[in-house]
């Protein structure tokens, strides 16, 4: 075995060397030195991950800076009552791309070399045009398809992301320091990126928009210094089929899926509340309550591993699940502009370690999967969580308390249901059978005796009785 502790990446070729661990902790800072470089200050080579961290900061700052130019737009200017119908629309549009594209196109970009960095190109490359057209188009319709435009971007962003921080660290056990690291730094980059952004905005909608072109335009430059990693060289075999379908890991991903549905329905729940008790400072309190959302996703991928050294993996999620209960309920009970922010900060704080949790779950319990394919695809389920359970605020007009109620009932009822799943689990117990899992074995009990009663080709059908 060499020193480096690597072993070869399942459905994959060797590796990429990369820095030893020594000294890893310093890499968030050294990772936003410049921005088309490709050594340090110091004049040695950029790690991967440097490149990777790099490329998501720029990233995460237009992101926010994008925030910070729709304030004053249109997208938030428009009555609530006419926004939900534009926004239930581009929001079932946006399905579209993790429902049906990823499964088709997913498997091929792994396979490429440089597949998932070229759709990192792409998605950069996408938002900076979509933030040159929103400049035409601040004060019309149009901008209602180009912001669910950007927002299917960043999200096919975040599912490449996911697939390529495996590719980027020496060693499977640093896979979650390496997320909880991109975690912080989106955070603490959004924040940095939004004050310039604010000062653009006090001149002009358009001027931010130029400057959150220019970001993009960066992250274009940065990620095409990404390494060109094939995720995955070879198909899903049998073998990492039955190690993902693993009753551990399936609990694991349902309980992250439905706190990812909380972060989904609570921002929109907001999102149209907050308009509708005060269309004239509602959208000043909802951009507060993303910029809280930021701030407990920072603290939640900032707290993470330290939570990860003391307890296991499902206590972790577990933990979050019933933080987010535990906050539901309780801001249901107080009400109020304050209960709702603060309700936004717990939810994405909770979401961000259990997040941290799942990866470690997937880490320990299959050890034979292709780790980037995986993740990418646990990544898109879970953004399909998100935009499906946002359609229903949207959809339907909830009392804030009911709906902070709904994300605290929601997140206890996962808790007890996954604590007494994970019992059964332990004694050996099968697990009972979902909804849709019955349906399907319905569905194939049919079929199967529909092909036992038709006759086989060249077979004689049996005479016809007379009527």
């Amino acid at each position: 075995m060499p020193d480096s502790g690597r072993s070869p990446r399942p459905g994959g070729g060797p590796r990429r060397a990369v820095t030893p661990r020594r000294g890893r902790s310093s890499r968030v800072g050294r990772a936003l030195n410049g921005v088309g470089a490709s050594t340090t200050r110091s004049g040695r080579p950029l790690t991967p991950f440097q490149r990777l961290a790099r490329t998501h900061a720029l990233m995460a700052a237009g992101e926010a800076v994008m925030a910070v130019a729709l304030a004053g737009s249109l997208f938030l200017d428009i009555s609530p009552t006419a926004a939900r119908g534009k926004v239930l629309l581009f929001l079932a549009v946006s399905v579209a791309p993790f429902a049906v594209v990823a499964p088709l196109i997913g498997p091929a970009i792994d396979r490429m070399a440089g597949g998932r960095r070229l759709v990192v190109q792409i998605a950069a490359l996408g938002r900076a045009v979509v933030s040159i057209l929103m400049m035409a188009n601040l004060d019309n319709v149009l901008l209602f398809p180009l912001a669910f435009t950007a927002m299917v971007l960043q999200k096919t962003y975040v599912v490449s992301k996911s697939a390529l921080v495996p590719t980027v660290v020496s060693d499977e056990d640093e896979l979650v320091e390496a997320n909880s690291k991109l975690g912080v730094i989106s955070g603490v980059v959004g924040f940095m990126a939004a004050i310039p952004a604010g000062i653009l905005h006090l001149v002009s909608d358009r001027a931010t928009l130029a400057f959150d072109a220019l970001v993009f335009l960066g992250a274009l430059l940065a990620a095409a210094q990404l390494p060109r990693e094939i995720v995955a060289a070879q198909r899903v075999g049998r073998h990492e089929r039955q190690e993902l379908r693993s009753p551990v890991i399936l609990l694991a991903a349902t309980a992250m899926g439905l706190l990812r549905a909380s972060v989904g329905f609570l921002f929109f729940h907001l999102a149209f509340w907050l308009r509708h008790a005060d269309q004239n400072t509602g959208t000043l309190w909802f951009g507060l309550g993303v910029g809280l959302a930021a701030v407990g996703t920072m603290i939640g991928n900032g707290f993470g591993p330290f939570i990860r050294r003391a307890v296991r993996e499902e206590v972790m999620l577990i933990g979050a699940l019933g933080f987010t209960a535990l906050a539901g309920v309780g801001a249901a009970l107080v009400g109020g502009v304050l209960a709702a922010l603060l309700l936004m900060a717990a939810v994405n704080m909770a979401a961000a370690v259990g997040r941290l949790g799942f990866d470690s779950i997937v880490q320990r319990d299959a050890h034979d999967i292709n780790q980037g394919r995986a993740f990418a695809q646990f990544e898109t389920k879970f953004q399909l969580a998100w935009v499906a359970a946002g359609i229903v605020p949207v959809l339907i007009t909830i009392p804030g308390s009911l709906g902070f109620f709904i994300v605290g009932g929601l997140a206890g009822f996962a808790m007890v249901t996954y604590m007494g799943s994970m019992q059964r689990v332990k004694r050996g117990l099968p697990l009972p059978q979902t909804l849709t899992g019955r349906a399907k074995r319905e569905l194939n009990k049919r079929l199967e005796q529909r092909r036992e009663g038709t006759p086989t080709k060249g077979a004689l059908r049996p005479p016809r009785s007379d009527r």
